[in-house]
């Protein structure tokens, strides 16, 4: 009785196991494939000058510091560049994992500015595939500087906008790549300016070297300019990781850190031997739960 108690158990188990196996590998069949999303496109969120498609995580503050120096050809009687500075501080905010926006002041111009970026695209695989991911990006600024001509301005004569898409790919680990088409407005026509719009296309990218330092370049060809004596934006840099801390360090020929002045307002030549050393801190802190 005792054996034919035991068969009869051990039968009972080995259905149970075999039916919870069945049951498991029924929900694993139900379950939807994951989505891969793409992280870390970029370092932060400007490869230079002009912005990347990075956002920053939900409930993070970041404090930038940007600094750009005179030209390196100014030569020794300015410390080749080193005696005249510009700076722009900015607050930038992510309320959510695909929208952040910000707001800072130049020394340029002192000019006073705010965007905002969304991410409306991207780049994944697994259940869902695409190829690169997209960020609209706006901005408004108003330049303060003070007139010493008899020209009366308003308020909206002070004001440029710009309207960005940013169509970037991690195309490797170590490889990204970015285009920006780009749209300026500009209020107020100087004397020596024969348009009020910019038309330009961003080409950009970053080229990993450690886990902690990447290569990037970034250039600002312009198909509709507001004149002549306006140069297309070139930059190189370093981008140098250290915890909370992204530190970019870069060469350019633009004075402005800000899209309308570095897209549609660079006057230097940067094959000329017109470069700025310059560099961009920022610094992180999450004031939010994710």
């Amino acid at each position: 009785m005792l054996r034919v108690t035991l068969i009869i158990l051990l039968t009972i188990t080995g259905s149970l196991a075999f039916a919870q196996d069945d049951l498991l590998a029924d929900l694993m069949a139900e379950q939807e494939p994951s989505e891969n999303l793409t992280t870390s496109t970029f370092k932060g969120t400007r490869i230079i000058n002009g912005h990347s498609v990075e956002i920053r995580k939900k409930g993070t503050l970041e404090f930038i510091i940007s600094h750009r120096f005179g030209t390196l050809n100014s030569g020794g009687y300015n410390l080749w560049g080193l005696d005249q500075s510009n700076i722009r501080l900015a607050l930038e905010y992510a309320p959510s994992d695909r929208f952040m926006f910000g707001a800072g002041r130049s020394s340029f111009e002192k000019t006073y500015d705010g965007f905002i970026k969304y991410k409306f695209m991207r780049q994944q695989t697994g259940a869902k595939t695409v190829p690169f991911s997209m960020v609209y990006f706006g901005s408004a600024t108003i330049k303060t500087l003070k007139r010493f001509d008899d020209y009366e301005i308003n308020l909206s004569d002070k004001m440029a906008v710009t309207h960005q898409i940013l169509i970037a790919r991690k195309v490797t680990p170590a490889l990204s790549l970015q285009l920006t088409p780009s749209y300026s407005f500009y209020e107020l026509i100087e004397a020596n300016e024969t348009g009020s719009e910019v038309i330009a296309l961003g080409m950009g990218g970053r080229l990993k070297v450690t886990n902690r330092v990447t290569i990037n370049m970034e250039y600002w060809p312009q198909f509709k300019d507001k004149g002549d004596q306006y140069h297309n934006a070139f930059a190189v840099g370093v981008d140098i990781e250290t915890g909370g801390h992204v530190f970019q360090i870069q060469l350019t020929n633009a004075t402005a850190m800000l899209e309308k002045g570095f897209i549609g307002e660079s006057t230097n030549d940067f094959f000329n031997g017109d470069i700025h050393l310059g560099f961009n801190i920022s610094r992180a802190f999450q004031i939010a739960n994710h």
